[in-house]
């Protein structure tokens, strides 16, 4: 994606952690089928210094079979987004020179793709991701509650994905490019309406920009 240096984010943490936050990804490839996009949870992994995207598909879906295993994809997270308004900057008042936009945080993921047909392997992806999503509820459901039989007529159906991350690259568009009142203009703005994606871009424009 094209990243405006004023809003590249190369702090590996902040990646990190939206991945985490949005685990829910477009996964675009370009296989034997053409141009492809799935829609996958993903769970972010670390082994002696690379990153993995793991998760899985049904066995039915013909991804497997129109990839060549190991070619490379592309894996986008979409974190909080909002539309901007022009009436947020005070400057419009000054000089009406001002347009509509759009606030997101957004990170792309390339690697390569290899498919796992190893049924401990797809069984310990799904318990680690469920894991992972079931960790603030008020009684966490555990894959182990399930019978173990049920699952492994389950787990033939499946299969899974093991992306090793080869780029990591994300943009954070916080109205860096406006000047300080614009700025404190659009936290307002954005605070003032009900949506979570508001009221969260409302908050990192806030500490990015460091307005108290």
């Amino acid at each position: 994606m094209h990243i405006p240096r004023k809003f590249k984010q190369q702090n590996i943490e902040e990646l990190i952690a939206l991945i985490r936050q949005h685990p829910f990804a477009n996964v675009i490839v370009h296989g034997s089928a053409g141009l492809e996009a799935h829609h996958l949870p993903l769970l972010l992994n670390e082994k002696d210094g690379r990153f993995y995207l793991q998760g899985h598909i049904a066995k039915a879906n013909p991804l497997w079979k129109n990839m060549v295993d190991g070619d490379n994809c592309l894996v986008v997270f979409n974190g909080p987004h909002s539309y901007i308004s022009p009436n947020y900057y005070p400057t419009k008042a000054e000089n009406g020179k001002a347009v509509p936009t759009w606030n997101y945080v957004a990170v792309h993921a390339k690697g390569a793709m290899r498919f796992v047909h190893d049924a401990a392997w797809i069984f310990n992806a799904i318990d680690s991701l469920t894991n992972e999503q079931e960790r603030n509820q008020p009684k966490p459901w555990s894959i182990t509650d399930a019978p173990r039989d049920y699952i492994d007529r389950m787990l033939p159906a499946l299969v899974g994905i093991n992306i090793e991350v080869s780029q990591l690259e994300g943009q954070w568009k916080l109205s860096q490019n406006q000047p300080e009142v614009n700025q404190q203009g659009v936290v307002t703005g954005l605070s003032e309406l009900s949506e979570d994606g508001a009221q969260t871009v409302a908050k990192l424009v806030q500490q990015h920009a460091g307005i108290d």
